[in-house]
């Protein structure tokens, strides 16, 4: 049984059935969501999309823990963002926020098979969501209100890979695990922002970091 602790921080068995309570999506769109579990769970036998050791915890490691960022996402309910996920691997965060008619998502991934997967969970689900098997860095910008990621790289090496795509506006949100404060830190040595700290909903030691105002210091100096 389900459990909650103070932290909202969720225990216990945590299935598809519970994401549906908790999350509230329509059961439309939650049978989008299982054809891709089901999609993720047939492929990952074959290749490594996520740990092995978390395949247990699918629903709250990482469909809840992606699902979160959807309130963050300011603007989503004319479903016109345009939002960037860097290092998008097996679809977190981005593939599962892109059936929740927030916007489009743009995928960066450098790994060609995971890429092929993504576009078959597209294919599959109708996701409003397009694959860029390349490296940030690589890609050509263009205008996006915010850019996310989960599990990827420190802060500092997510802004230089985003940097193409931050302008004023631009509003980063990034999913991380208990050392968030010394990113931050160590990217401070290298850009000026202002960055907000939510705890995870969905991991006992996660946070999520809103960054914004970015700029890089040579720009500054």
């Amino acid at each position: 049984m389900l459990k909650e602790k103070k932290n909202n921080f969720m225990v216990g068995r945590f299935d598809d059935k519970v994401f549906f309570e908790k999350t509230g999506v329509s059961r439309e769109t939650m049978k989008k969501i299982r054809l891709y579990a089901a999609l993720l769970e047939k492929w990952q036998k074959k290749m490594n999309l996520i740990s092995q050791s978390t395949v247990p915890e699918l629903w709250s490691r990482h469909f809840y823990d992606s699902f979160q960022l959807k309130e963050k996402l300011e603007g989503g309910e004319g479903g016109n963002l345009q939002i960037l996920d860097i290092g998008s691997g097996a679809g977190f965060p981005g593939l599962l926020l892109s059936m929740l008619g927030l916007g489009q998502f743009h995928m960066v991934e450098s790994n060609g098979k995971k890429c092929t997967f993504m576009r078959q969970v597209i294919r599959a689900t109708g996701a409003n969501a397009i694959v860029h098997h390349v490296r940030a860095q690589a890609l050509e910008p263009f205008y996006v209100n915010y850019i996310i990621s989960r599990a990827c790289a420190p802060l500092d090496k997510l802004l230089s890979l985003g940097n193409n795509f931050i302008q004023e506006d631009t509003v980063c949100l990034f999913l991380k695990g208990q050392i968030a404060e010394q990113e931050i830190d160590a990217a401070r040595e290298n850009w000026t922002f202002d960055v907000e700290k939510f705890t995870s909903a969905a991991e006992e030691s996660g946070v999520i970091l809103k960054v914004s105002h970015i700029k890089g210091l040579r720009e500054v100096l």
